[in-house]
């Protein structure tokens, strides 16, 4: 068994006991995930259109991650519309930052482990750092969507008669309580990924100046600062949804008991 395979099973069964039948589904997402993001990149490697398969498979992998995670349909419907939101504005915005970042591609630092490839692929690389980025925000869009839907959902339970400004103030304030410590794992994620390569640079005598513009360093904190961008703007869209689906439901509620 690898070490690989040995974690996963450890995984599995650690989730499985603490979440019981909940745990095994987001085992199972975990798996599904994985499956349709390598399904993208054979489908990009094929070369089809990439930002059509970008769509199609965050659409899927925010369907798995928050319907698989929560049975609630309240909670699990608004926080995927409002991923869906949060995702398009993300794909509009991440496109011209790529393209005007110029920062596709592989560094210097990886010329020696290419040494002999070819990189003649007939692939767009601006395309594949479009998706790249797109699918590196899904999971803190997701979990950032799940958290102010659940909380607004409790919230529509105790004080079914809140307002929609009421509502929509009580969904800021519970994003205000994750926006931090969703920050600090972002940023810590992608400095403890990146602790050699930091390590490697002040060894070489990077400037820094050299290591803000270096391709890799940058191309990393446009996927770290587009997540904290996914992850403001999910909390109000993820409150506003919030209080026009309780309108919604209020509404079919009245016409059925006429």
């Amino acid at each position: 068994m690898s070490t690989i395979s040995g974690l996963g099973l450890v995984l599995m069964v650690l989730m499985i006991i603490i979440g019981g039948k909940q745990g095994w589904k987001s085992f199972l997402s975990i798996i599904l995930n994985f499956g349709f993001l390598f399904m993208a990149v054979v489908m990009i490697a094929f070369h089809l259109p990439t930002l059509p398969v970008t769509l199609f498979t965050g659409v899927v992998i925010l369907a798995i991650t928050i319907f698989m995670g929560e049975d609630d349909l309240m909670t699990t419907q608004t926080a995927f519309y409002a991923s869906l939101i949060v995702l398009i504005i993300l794909i509009l915005l991440i496109i011209p930052v790529e393209h005007f970042a110029m920062v596709q591609g592989f560094g210097e630092e990886d010329a020696e482990d290419l040494e002999g490839m070819s990189l003649f692929i007939g692939i767009n690389f601006v395309d594949v750092a479009i998706t790249t980025t797109v699918l590196s925000t899904l999971g803190a869009i997701a979990e950032a969507a799940m958290a102010i839907s659940a909380g607004l959902t409790e919230i529509i339970e105790k004080h079914p008669d809140s307002t929609d400004k009421q509502l929509f103030r009580s969904g800021l304030s519970v994003g205000e309580s994750i926006i931090g410590t969703t920050f600090n794992t972002l940023f810590f994620g992608f400095f403890g990924g990146f602790l050699a390569l930091f390590i490697w640079f002040a060894g070489l005598g990077y400037s820094f100046g050299s290591i803000v513009n270096n391709k890799i360093f940058v191309s990393e904190m446009i996927m770290i600062l587009v997540s904290f961008v996914g992850v403001i703007l999910t909390v109000p869209i993820t409150s506003l949804v919030m209080s026009k689906r309780k309108n919604k439901v209020d509404v079919d509620s009245t016409s059925k008991k006429e």
